[in-house]
């Protein structure tokens, strides 16, 4: 019974760690939406009005993510954009990273230490999967600037 509670706890672990890595472009559009929840609920939206107005920040902002990092012509503007993506995809991933490790190691150095291994971790995942979105072909299955 115990080795059955260890391996649903690996299970467990890796299902959340997936999922973290899989949702970390999606920190700030969710960080957006839930900021912009919060002030429509704050302005008397009631629940209703305050998850309609979170849904809609959070898809503008993916959707003005997507298109800025597609279309933008100046590397450096794409640049700002991957890392305003990126930035708190990190900041997540340190706190799931400390939240796990807090629980397993008693010394604060090491647990900091290893949150900033994790947040490094998703961060670059995020960078990738922000670089990708540009990196997709065209309609015609070709690149745009060779037709």
């Amino acid at each position: 019974m115990i080795i059955l509670a260890i391996l649903a706890s690996l299970a467990a672990i890796s299902l959340l760690c997936w999922l973290l890595f899989t949702l970390a472009v999606f920190a700030l559009p969710a960080f957006v939406g839930v900021t912009a929840g919060a002030w429509a609920h704050g302005t008397g939206a009631g629940i209703p009005g305050a998850i309609l107005v979170g849904i809609v920040a959070a898809a503008a902002t993916l959707a003005i993510g997507h298109l800025l990092i597609a279309f933008a012509r100046s590397m450096w503007l794409k640049l700002i954009v991957a890392v305003a993506f990126v930035a708190p995809a990190a900041i997540a991933g340190f706190h799931a990273t400390h939240g796990i490790v807090k629980n397993l190691m008693p010394s604060d150095a090491w647990q900091i230490a290893f949150s900033v291994i994790g947040a490094v971790a998703v961060g670059i995942t995020a960078f990738v999967r922000v670089v990708g979105m540009a990196a997709t072909p065209g309609p015609a299955g070709r690149d745009l600037a060779r037709t």
